[in-house]
């Protein structure tokens, strides 16, 4: 049998270890410094890694009755043509009346460093009068890049996300039918050199340029280095150059950096969106000392003519109409709500959600306030 005593000490060092717990767990819970801050890779775009951009004219075979109409598209026309002279029919006096061919644009991303016989996806884009391209297969179709080369051939079944039913009286369309994608469509039949391990320098380009993120890069690589590769040439760039330990390796270089992490710097930034309503604003956004009040005047007006006739039997007098007009004036005012200088990204929004405003409202206030000069941020609108 346990003494109190016993208990007293068992629940002392139960109490003991749950205290360590919940510290232990509030520490390893707690956000560090690194993991706020962002890789390398996540924050530059590396010069010449990057995608080109490929478009193709072609003709979208087997759809239900759906495709366009030759009459009001006469390139569907000229390319169902073509095409079939290409193959040994001839049609030029022929009159055609076929609606299960339409005419599309294909784009594509050639992704870098992609090689012969590597695939990619391509979408396709009805540019006629068609109206679905549900069930319909792409034909060969040339992808060109900006020199006019073929660097990709598609073809494939198209696959539509949406869809489209049509009644006497209702129709129902769900995302966008004439629009569809071509996965693994793409065959790459050309390559586009560049051969990046042979570069002795990299310039690396700040996705959001700004001096303090691009200096805090540059000092992270030469700390990474322990010598001085890495210099920034203006807000956007960083140029790296490959030392004695990385020589003809840059790609090696590249891969030992772009995990190294940076604490991202940016200015103070409101944007907004009056179309929507939103609002989102940076975490560096003060305001100086200002009160705002916010109110709102509403007039209605409401018309209830009458009709004023004369008497029954009266020998003068005619029936007219007279006008009845009422105005209401209502004037709702909000407290006035003061916001400290100083204050944070919370207490700004604690202060503006105080005065029970709705989101338009709020643009209009943030706008009044960098007015006023006491918003000390940039208002971009979208």
């Amino acid at each position: 049998m346990i003494s109190r005593q016993n208990n007293k000490r068992l629940f002392i060092g139960l109490s003991r270890f749950t205290a360590a717990f919940v510290l232990a767990a509030g520490l390893l819970s707690a956000p560090s410094p690194a993991d706020a801050a962002s890789r390398i890779k996540d924050v530059v775009n590396f010069e010449g890694v990057r995608d080109n951009l490929l478009v193709g004219y072609g003709l979208v075979v087997g759809l239900n009755g759906t495709g366009d109409s030759l009459r009001n598209s006469p390139f569907t026309r000229q390319s169902l043509q073509s095409m079939l002279e290409r193959l040994g029919v001839n049609v030029r006096n022929v009159p055609l009346n076929t609606d299960n061919v339409a005419a599309v644009m294909v784009s594509a991303n050639l992704p870098p460093f992609s090689r012969h016989g590597s695939r990619i996806d391509v979408t396709v884009s009805t540019i006629g009068d068609a109206q679905n391209l549900l069930g319909g297969t792409l034909l060969v179709t040339p992808l060109l890049g900006a020199d006019g080369q073929v660097y990709s051939v598609a073809q494939g079944p198209v696959v539509v996300g949406g869809f489209t039913i049509d009644g006497d009286a209702q129709a129902v369309i769900k995302g966008v039918p004439t629009s569809g994608r071509v996965p693994n469509g793409g065959v790459i039949e050309q390559e586009i050199p560049f051969e990046m391990s042979d570069l002795r320098r990299m310039r690396l380009a700040l996705k959001n340029p700004d001096f303090t993120t691009a200096r805090r890069i540059a000092e992270a690589i030469n700390t990474f280095l322990g010598v001085e590769a890495a210099t920034m040439s203006d807000p956007g760039t960083v140029v790296l150059t490959a030392p004695l330990a990385y020589a003809n390796d840059m790609t090696a270089l590249l891969a030992d950096i772009e995990q190294l992490r940076v604490e991202p710097d940016q200015p103070a930034r409101v944007v907004i969106d009056e179309t929507t309503g939103v609002i989102v604003l940076g975490s560096d956004v003060r305001v100086n000392t200002v009160a705002i009040a916010q109110g709102t005047l509403t007039i209605r007006v409401t018309e209830t003519p009458q009709v004023s006739q004369p008497a029954p039997f009266a020998q003068v007098g005619q029936t007219t109409t007279v006008p009845r007009t009422e105005i209401d004036v209502i004037d709702r005012n909000s407290k006035l709500a003061v916001v400290e200088s100083g204050v944070n990204l919370r207490e700004l929004v604690d202060g503006l959600n105080s005065l029970g405003i709705s989101p338009r409202d709020m643009i209009s206030i943030l706008q009044a306030l960098k007015t006023a000069g006491a918003l000390q941020a940039e208002i971009v609108l979208m």
